[in-house]
C-alpha cells in the first residue's frame, strides 16, 4: 500500500532531509518512527520505503514537505498519523496522511516546488533559527526589479553549488516575488525544480541588490554565462522553508 504524507518540520537540529549513517536527519527520524508504529500495530505490518519530494539541506525547514510511504499495514491513515506523531520529536509533525495510487512518487510526480525565504529587519529573541537578520536597510523596489529578471526559463548554473547529476541547470522560474511587512521581507520562488543552494544564492544576490551592490544587468550576466560571484552572497539556511509541492 502506498500513502501520500504531508508534513512540517524545523530543520535546525538536523543534518538535512536525507538519511545518513552517522547523523540525525528528517528522513531517518521518520523511517524510525513509521517502522515502530507499523510493526507494533494490531495485525503487525512491514515498512518498505519512505521518499520525500526533495532533499532539504542542514538547517532548512518545511512548511509543507510531501513524502510517499510504501508499507503493509492494517492501520487507517488517520490512526497511522496519530501513532507516528506520538513517536516523533516536537520539531517534526505529520499534517496529513492519505492513500495514494501505486504509481505516485513524491519526487518524480511533482510538477513544481515553492520555497519561501524570510529576512528579518530586526534582531529577534525568538526566531534566530527561522530568519536571516540583515542589519542594513534594504531597498525593496530594487530587489523586486532584480527578481523580475529571473522569471522564466534561464540557466541557473551560476546559482548552483555544483552541477547536478540528474537534472538540468535550465530552470523554469514560474513565479518570484519580494514582499515586506513591518518587520520582515519575504522572498517566494516557484519553479520547475531547484539546484543545490539555488534559493539561498538568489536570496543573497537579492539582498545585495537591496544594498545597491547588484543591478538588473548584473543578474542578466549571471544568467547568460557562469559566474562565481553569486556564491559569495549565499544566504544562511536558517530563513529557508520548503513551502509547497505541486502535483
Amino acid at each position: 500500500m502506498r500513502f501520500k504524507i504531508f508534513l512540517e518540520y524545523r530543520g535546525t537540529n538536523y543534518a538535512g532531509w536525507q538519511q545518513q549513517k552517522d547523523a540525525k536527519t528528517i528522513q531517518g527520524t521518520l523511517i524510525k518512527c513509521f517502522t515502530e508504529a507499523i510493526q507494533k500495530s494490531k495485525g503487525s505490518g512491514k515498512f518498505t520505503e519512505l521518499q520525500g519530494s526533495g532533499r532539504t539541506d542542514r538547517g532548512v525547514h518545511a512548511i509543507e514537505q510531501v513524502a510517499h510511504l510504501e508499507c503493509s499495514t492494517m492501520l487507517a491513515p488517520e490512526i497511522l498519523k496519530m501513532k507516528v506523531n506520538d513517536l516523533l520529536p516536537s520539531d517534526i509533525n505529520i499534517l496529513e496522511i492519505e492513500k495514494a495510487k501505486q504509481n505516485f512518487h513524491a519526487r518524480h510526480s511533482a510538477t513544481a516546488r515553492q520555497y519561501l525565504y524570510v529576512i528579518s529587519k530586526r534582531r529577534t529573541a525568538f526566531e534566530k533559527n527561522l530568519v536571516w537578520w540583515i542589519k542594513d536597510r534594504l531597498d525593496i523596489k530594487a530587489m523586486q526589479e532584480v527578481a523580475s529578471g529571473m522569471k522564466g526559463m534561464h540557466d541557473f548554473i551560476s546559482f548552483a553549488e555544483k552541477l547536478p547529476e540528474d537534472k538540468s541547470t535550465l530552470v523554469d522560474v514560474k513565479e518570484i516575488s519580494v514582499t515586506e511587512s513591518r518587520e520582515k521581507i519575504f522572498i517566494r520562488i516557484k519553479a520547475s525544480h531547484f539546484l543545490w543552494k539555488m534559493v539561498r544564492r538568489i536570496t543573497g544576490v537579492l539582498a545585495e541588490a537591496g544594498r545597491g551592490n547588484v543591478s538588473y544587468d548584473d543578474i542578466q550576466d549571471f544568467l547568460k554565462s557562469y559566474s562565481k560571484e553569486p556564491a559569495f552572497f549565499t544566504a544562511p539556511p536558517s530563513g529557508l522553508f520548503l513551502e509547497k509541492v505541486y502535483y
